[in-house]
């Protein structure tokens, strides 16, 4: 052990203890300036607190001082950036709303770009403006007045059964589209890209018809059978799907897409076969369903709408008690949020993966059920229509939430029965009405976009309101 060679000092005595020498003076601490308010030294304790919180904010100034202000971070900051009214006009419900309400603003300027009579007064624009953006607002509004009149409420219509049918039309339309889309939108939930709903719906719609067409039960076990049948063909797809996610790693996107198309071929094929062919006919349709597998018309034969509808409504409270209310549904969030934390959680990752998908399956098959015991009674290749593709915009439009789907496919239901009625009316093509959806799906897509067009960017309005706070209180 070698010893050091360097020269021990002595411990210093305390100051306190040890008494003055003669001679020597304690340096005394200078007093406060008679200048020196309570109100300066209470800034200036602010001060040296709020410059104690930016070193915490950038580790002493070894990083970058965040995004949110330090007097942002936690609690609230005085003039209400988290009040209620600013969370309603800046949550991601709201930016939903505001999107669809620019895409329409938006269709409506291309409905009146293409208006002989905007023309017209465009060529003496300077000269009389008045008349164009008059004609501007006339074209516009005339469209989707009669849109609506085609989707909501005809006056014109004959007694209240006639001023009501597009009503029902609507709901009708929309019934399709809430069920497929609250299977995309539980798939969104669980992290799963689900863009096979045009094939589980093909693929339940086969299920289904046969069963229909093909057996003879009683009243109600028929119908049983049918609902039954579509759902497991939807699921058996779907779930397919996720099992070869969940066992392989194979990409959802690229499974779905292969697996829509083999459905579709699938179909095709079936319906050129004596088992799916309806005899004397050479157009590829099937059978007509039984009458006891065919949904019943809730309102009378006078509309289109059926049970399916009321299914679609428990569907929708089932997707809500599975996500916010069941263990199951808490393991889908989880695996959704982060796969690998989820796992190291516990969470049976490839078995959640599986059943999420089969129920997405499942859920979409009830479409393929409601198209042909409902609204077709029979198959054809028609049978998804563009179903399973608008599904996808209406989960994205309700934010993946349950109630948000189910007001996202009525309103989606509404342009669909709205188009015809539109075109004859004022003679816009209907596919404005897919011009709408496009810009709906573009806008929900870029919620900065939309918040930057109405004024809401709720970081610039908190960062401004914090500096106000702060020169404030040290105005104080």
């Amino acid at each position: 052990m070698t010893e050091s060679h360097q020269p021990r000092h002595a411990a210093e005595p305390d100051p306190a203890e040890t008494p003055a020498t003669p001679g020597t003076e304690t340096p005394e601490t200078p007093a406060t300036p008679a200048s020196q308010t309570p109100e300066t030294a209470d800034a200036e304790v602010q001060a040296a607190d709020a410059a104690t919180a930016t070193s915490l904010d950038t580790a002493g100034g070894a990083m970058r001082p965040s995004a949110v202000p330090v007097s942002g971070q936690s609690g609230t900051v005085p003039g209400g950036p988290d009040s209620l009214m600013r969370k309603i006009f800046t949550g991601s419900g709201m930016v939903s709303v505001l999107a669809v309400l620019l895409a329409l603003i938006l269709g409506g300027l291309l409905i009146a770009s293409t208006d002989k009579a905007v023309s017209t007064s465009a060529g003496y624009l300077f000269a009389r403006p008045s008349d164009f953006f008059s004609a501007v607002w006339s074209a516009a509004t005339r469209s989707y007045v009669a849109l609506f009149q085609g989707a909501v409420f005809n006056p014109r219509g004959s007694g209240a059964a006639g001023q009501f049918a597009p009503l029902m039309e609507t709901l009708t339309i929309a019934t399709p589209l809430i069920t497929a889309g609250l299977g995309v939108a539980l798939a969104f939930r669980a992290g799963l890209f689900n863009i096979g709903a045009q094939g589980q719906i093909i693929m339940s719609g086969i299920l289904a018809a046969w069963v229909g067409f093909a057996l003879h039960l009683p009243v109600g076990l028929h119908l049983l059978l049918v609902l039954v049948a579509g759902v497991v063909g939807g699921a058996l797809w779907a779930g397919l799907v996720g099992f070869l996610k969940a066992r392989t790693g194979a990409h959802e996107v690229i499974l779905t897409i292969m697996f829509n198309y083999i459905a579709l071929y699938f179909l095709r094929y079936l319906l050129n076969t004596p088992a799916f062919q309806r005899p004397g006919e050479t157009n590829p349709i099937s059978p007509i369903l039984d009458p006891n597998a065919v949904y019943p018309q809730i309102l009378g034969s006078q509309y289109r709408l059926h049970l399916g509808f009321l299914l679609a409504i428990a569907a929708t409270v089932f997707v809500w008690w599975v996500l916010n209310r069941s263990t199951i549904g808490f393991e889908f969030r989880a695996v959704g949020a982060n796969p690998k934390a989820a796992l190291t959680a516990g969470i049976n990752v490839p078995r959640a993966t599986i059943l999420v998908m089969a129920i997405a399956g499942a859920l979409a098959g009830m479409s393929g059920v409601a198209q042909v015991a409902g609204t077709e009674k029979v198959l054809t290749d028609g049978v998804a229509a563009t179903y399973g593709f608008d599904a996808i915009t209406v989960a994205l439009l309700g934010r993946s939430t349950p109630w948000g789907t189910f007001a996202a496919g009525l309103l989606f239901g509404a342009f669909r029965a709205g188009a015809v009625q539109m075109q004859i009316q004022t003679g816009t093509p209907i596919d404005i009405v897919l011009v709408v959806q496009s810009l709906i799906v573009l806008f929900i897509a870029a919620p900065p976009l939309v918040r930057a067009v109405f004024g809401l960017n709720p970081r610039k309005k908190k960062a401004t309101t914090s500096k106000k706070a702060a020169t404030t209180g040290a105005a104080a």
